[in-house]
């Protein structure tokens, strides 16, 4: 559906837009587009790199939008933006990032959507890795980098072009965009608090994998329940009831390693990533892989080369003694997640988290508060700048020092300090050989360039 056609990418930059970005240039469209962030002189690596891949930049000034283009742009941009101004006095047919995902997740025969709060990009990795090793050439869209498929010339490789009639994509409830998806085989990972209300969240889900041919459904959620009465569910998970059941976790120094029980056998798996919840994640791929036609062993054998994604969990280095690891973990059941596999292994943490908006604080602030005090061992200390804010009129009243004050109130072990230098002085300052610095947050591709920076600090303090 992109041959030949046109399109203008607003914030092109974006996780969501540049895969989507590469897939209809892939397929013969003409590309153009403008962010925000390279006209602030951000990640310039990214927006070089995608120059050179024939994409024409544009400031983001009104400039950009030409007659006959479609216009590719958030639903939540305001029409005063420059180019949206631009695209609407040219009379350009507007499509949102979810629009065109959904029209090219739609035209293909087996498509697999993976929706849920939290894993819904490891998890499309991982079954885009496992397809592509079981030669079903799929089309991956993915909101993070998957590593299996960048390197030196495709460093940011969130998209892997293949057969048009077999498409993998994350889908994302919180705009509730979930509901223009006809998923083939629909993943739901885990339900919980993050965008959306529960009842909310429960309807999108209930919605999304009722319309499937297949629903891979997590069965150690508590939250997804109400989905596993439908008569098209696969259940995956450590519960003795799944149908495809994990068993006999083992946590790892280089990942972890478990079994997996699929009709009626057995199979021994090795990942290369840390925690549980990774081991959950490779279940939910496993499923949802067989339902597409890879084998159980085919998806088994896959997941022990599977590199993981960029920024979950990665480790950038070691330096000193002390590891620093990115890590995209931002609401309640991600940052959850990412403590329990820190806890796995000895040795402290020193945990840096930037707040990815004032408007998540105010929606889930005291959940966010309660998963680091829970999650927190003795020893171990959080740094909390103050939120990303790029802009905009958004209501800055709540912010990170109320965050603070209700961890400290659970009993960890936190401090707010206002900028991201000064948690970064702070760390560098107490951090010992053993320790681990993690880095947290979302919206904001600049957080790995800062872990690397204090990598490179931490080999100075020799």
């Amino acid at each position: 559906m992109a041959e030949n056609k046109s399109y203008f990418f607003c914030g092109i930059g974006g996780s969501g837009m540049l895969p989507l970005a590469m897939i209809v240039a892939a397929r013969g469209a003409t590309v153009s587009g403008s962010d925000r962030s390279r006209d602030q002189g951000r990640t310039p690596g990214k927006f070089a790199w995608l120059e050179g891949q024939d994409i024409a930049f544009f400031p983001q000034d009104g400039s950009g939008p030409q007659a006959g283009q479609i216009l590719v742009a958030s639903a939540a941009i305001e029409d005063s933006v420059p180019d949206i101004a631009a695209a609407n006095a040219l009379g350009l047919p507007r499509m949102t990032r979810a629009d065109l995902n959904a029209a090219l997740f739609n035209a293909a025969g087996k498509a697999i959507g993976v929706g849920g709060t939290s894993g819904k990009s490891t998890v499309t990795g991982m079954i885009g890795w496992i397809l592509e090793s079981a030669g079903k050439k799929p089309t991956v869209m993915n909101g993070a980098v998957m590593r299996n498929f960048s390197g030196d010339d495709r460093p940011f490789a969130s998209a892997l072009v293949g057969d048009e009639a077999f498409y993998v994509s994350e889908v994302d409830e919180s705009d509730g965009s979930i509901a223009l998806y006809a998923p083939d085989v629909a993943v739901v990972t885990n339900i919980s608090l993050d965008h959306k209300s529960l009842a909310e969240l429960h309807g999108l889900f209930g919605d999304f994998a009722g319309k499937a041919r297949v629903a891979v459904v997590n069965a150690d959620d508590a939250e997804s329940v109400p989905l596993l009465s439908g008569d098209n569910v696969v259940t995956f998970g450590f519960d003795d009831a799944a149908t495809v059941r994990g068993s006999d976790f083992e946590a790892l120094p280089d990942g972890c390693r478990f079994a997996v029980h699929a009709d009626g056998t057995a199979y021994r798996v090795k990942l290369r990533m840390p925690g549980r919840h990774n081991a959950a994640n490779a279940l939910a791929a496993i499923a949802a892989a067989h339902a597409a036609g890879a084998t159980v062993a085919q998806a088994v054998e896959a997941l022990a080369d599977f590199a993981g994604l960029a920024r979950r969990y990665e480790v950038l280095g070691q330096a000193n003694g002390v590891t620093v690891i990115d890590d995209f973990a931002h609401n309640p059941d991600k940052v959850a997640a990412t403590l329990a596999a820190v806890a796995e292994l000895p040795g402290r943490a020193l945990l840096f988290f930037q707040p990815h908006g004032y408007g998540p604080l105010r929606q889930m602030g005291k959940e966010l508060a309660a998963s680091f005090a829970k999650g927190m061992r003795d020893g171990d200390k959080l740094h909390v700048c103050d939120p990303v804010y790029f802009g905009g009129t958004v209501d800055r009243s709540i912010g990170s020092e109320a965050l603070v004050a209700d961890i400290v109130a659970g009993g960890a072990d936190a401090v707010h300090l206002v900028t991201r230098a000064a948690c970064g002085a702070a760390m560098l300052d107490a951090a010992k050989a053993g320790d681990r610095i993690l880095i947290l947050g979302a919206r904001d591709d600049t957080l790995t360039e800062f872990g690397r920076e204090l990598l490179e600090k931490l080999a100075l303090h020799a």
